[in-house]
């Protein structure tokens, strides 16, 4: 062990010796500060190069940096995601009293649960004594107890045990309880909250008012409701920008018929419509006449609905699935499907099989393109593109969200 004379001699953390490698490396915090905010005003020049005022007709697309740069990620996470209601999840995954499951946005971890009591909370899965998670995954739990040095919390949050404490002075319980995030509920899906705006009063008046607008009521009576039982959850890490992701589900059925042989069969492409709300956009399609088996799983017409800004909800026949897509960094996302079904049908394994079979088809080509994209949005041939008018409505209606998000 070092004495105190030896520890004196010791330099300190942020000091370098003559001749060191990391001799003049160390900035002085005012150099840090003037590199991140250098860093910082990349971003909102990046932002400034897209001019939403100009009309879909004359407009040209973000600039590539909106899809490679890591500080204009950084801007999203505080100004798109830790802002307004996310959907994080599904009622079925927290149905029953003592289930919970976790999550992850940028660098917030949470924890959705639901109590003894039958109501439904939302933590910082954070452990209040040194910062180390709580619970990982999901299933049933009666309290979470922190696998680094025991502290244990009730599923309200408060802390019911603190281990080997005695002697500490100036503490009390009650000030160290889980930190509390906002959590509601609209129809079968879970939302979080982790800004401190948000008007107060019934969850259900919430969500329909600041996440889905006067979208709502479209949503609710086109089958978008807690009837249809969850079936089951498949997750894909793709190696592009979050945002490659949703622009490709918002081109208007532009790239169907290209990409998606299969499935343009089952489609009536020219049919295609496109509504634009608040903060959510709805593309409609009829489904082509045939006696194949697309017509029972597509049925005679499909919605998808953009929530913005990462949330996906397609509705078709018997079926409904979402899809949230989840940036892990500025070229990779992680998006996540959820399946829903007509309870008529949960016994009709051959169907839910060729059903899955045919989406998992689509996913994989889907995959394909966005990562090919992402790579040539990082090649020194490309800056800006156009869109297509007639069609590419909704994704430059999700452009414009970003740009009033990320310049406020």
């Amino acid at each position: 062990m070092a004495t105190a004379r030896s520890l004196a001699a010791l330099p300190s953390a942020g000091a370098t010796r003559p001749g060191s490698r990391l001799a003049g490396r160390a900035r002085p915090p005012r150099v840090a500060a003037a590199r991140a905010a250098a860093e910082s005003d990349l971003a909102r020049r990046l932002v400034a190069e897209f001019d939403p005022a100009v009309p879909l007709e004359a407009a040209v697309t973000p600039p590539s940096g909106w899809y490679t740069d890591a500080d204009l990620l950084r801007l999203e996470l505080d100004r798109v995601f830790l802002r307004g209601w996310q959907a994080v999840g599904h009622i079925w995954q927290v149905k029953n009293p003592h289930d919970f499951f976790t999550g992850r946005l940028g660098n917030v971890e949470f924890v959705i649960c639901r109590d003894a009591n039958g109501n439904l909370n939302a933590f910082h899965n954070v452990c209040r004594h040194h910062a180390s998670l709580l619970a990982c995954g999901s299933g049933q739990k009666t309290c979470f107890q922190c696998p680094y040095h025991g502290w244990t919390y009730g599923l309200d949050g408060t802390l019911l045990k603190a281990t080997r404490i005695s002697g500490i002075k100036n503490f009390n319980k009650n000030d160290f309880g889980l930190v509390p995030v906002k959590v509601a509920t609209w129809g079968p899906f879970v939302l979080a909250r982790f800004d401190d705006e948000s008007t107060e009063g019934d969850a259900g008046d919430v969500v329909g008012d600041e996440w889905l607008g006067s979208a709502s009521k479209l949503l609710s009576t086109n089958g978008i409701d807690t009837s249809l039982p969850h079936i089951c959850r498949r997750e894909y890490i793709i190696n592009c920008n979050w945002k490659v992701f949703c622009d490709n589900y918002l081109d208007g059925g532009y790239h169907v018929p290209y990409a998606h042989g299969a499935l343009a069969s089952g489609l009536q492409l020219q049919s295609y419509e496109t509504l634009t709300y608040e903060r959510v956009s709805v593309q409609r399609c009829e489904s082509a006449p045939s006696e194949s088996d697309d017509l029972e799983r597509l049925g005679t017409k499909a919605l998808y609905a953009f929530v913005y800004p990462n949330f996906m909800i397609n509705r078709y026949g018997p079926w409904m699935d979402t899809n949230l897509a989840v940036p892990l960094g500025s070229t990779k996302c992680k998006v996540i499907f959820d399946y829903y079904l007509d309870m008529s049908l949960l016994d009709d394994q051959n169907f839910i099989e060729r059903s899955l079979r045919d989406s998992e088809q689509v996913q994989m080509e889907d995959i394909a393109l966005c990562e090919g994209v992402q790579r040539g949005l990082e090649s020194p041939a490309y800056s800006i593109g156009r869109y297509a008018p007639s069609v590419e409505m909704a994704m430059h209606h999700f452009h414009c969200l970003l740009h009033s998000n990320l310049s406020s």
